[in-house]
């Protein structure tokens, strides 16, 4: 089974217009997630989502592949879904492009729990530390039963009890790894609007759900921070160093 990894990167965000080309440590932060990537399955097998010439023509000038897809997609995975369809793979891998710090060893977990589970669509988590906000709707919070399949994904933060000092809990927040089969993003890309829940919540993976697609979740590296706002930037840039000894 072939397995390629798509990583969609839109310059027209609406919280940080141009991200995927902010620079960390003087790099576009897409080429740090392109280099990532490629540890993970080889430079041949990954590709840039993207609407901007800007974004391709950075892509390109650093040898990696870029599919150019419509500029009126509705979320991330429909652009991956778009620009699977010129891409000679069975398996999906969507790497977002504002994780630069993502390990290439989680990657291939992911790819390998695909293989194990072929019919579910995978999606990556981890435990939040204690310096991290549960409450923070920037971070997606993840509830799954005891076999780690995906019960519900929030901004909220969730789990949450009635009896707050009964219980210390251990929230799991999202890794934006996500697998899987062309087949289910057709399904995910065919609907033609946001799911119900996935509208609410602005979290992508809730539609599989409510098409009736198992999701399940793999336990990965912690540490992950995306560039969600400008903010960010700084912070990732500090951990970026601490992570090649800069």
């Amino acid at each position: 089974m072939k397995t390629a990894i798509i990583i969609p990167a839109r310059y027209s965000s609406t919280r940080f217009p141009g991200k995927p080309l902010v620079e960390l440590l003087g790099k576009p932060m897409i080429l740090w997630v392109c280099e990532l990537s490629s540890r993970a399955v080889g430079k041949d097998n990954v590709y840039v989502a993207t609407e901007s010439s800007k974004i391709k023509d950075v892509v390109e000038s650093s040898g990696f592949r870029c599919v150019v897809t419509s500029d009126n997609c509705l979320t991330g995975t429909d652009r991956v879904a778009e620009a699977a369809r010129s891409i000679n793979a069975d398996n999906i891998i969507n790497v977002q492009g504002d994780e630069p710090l993502l390990d290439p060893e989680d990657i291939i977990k992911v790819i390998k729990h695909q293989s194990d589970y072929p019919s579910d669509v995978i999606n990556a988590y981890c435990y939040m530390s204690e310096s991290e906000d549960p409450s923070s709707i920037n971070v997606p919070k993840v509830v799954t039963t005891e076999e780690n399949k995906l019960l519900y994904m929030s901004r909220a933060a969730i789990p949450c009890s009635k009896s707050p000092t009964k219980f210390d809990i251990a929230f799991k927040k999202q890794v934006c790894i996500y697998s899987f089969s062309k087949k289910q993003l057709e399904m995910y890309s065919k609907l033609g609007r946001k799911s119900y829940l996935e509208e609410i919540e602005d979290i992508e993976i809730l539609r599989f759900q409510e098409l009736g697609i198992n999701v399940r979740l793999v336990e990965t590296s912690p540490g992950t921070h995306a560039v969600d706002v400008p903010e960010d930037v700084d912070k990732v840039e500090k951990e970026l160093k601490k992570l090649w000894n800069l």
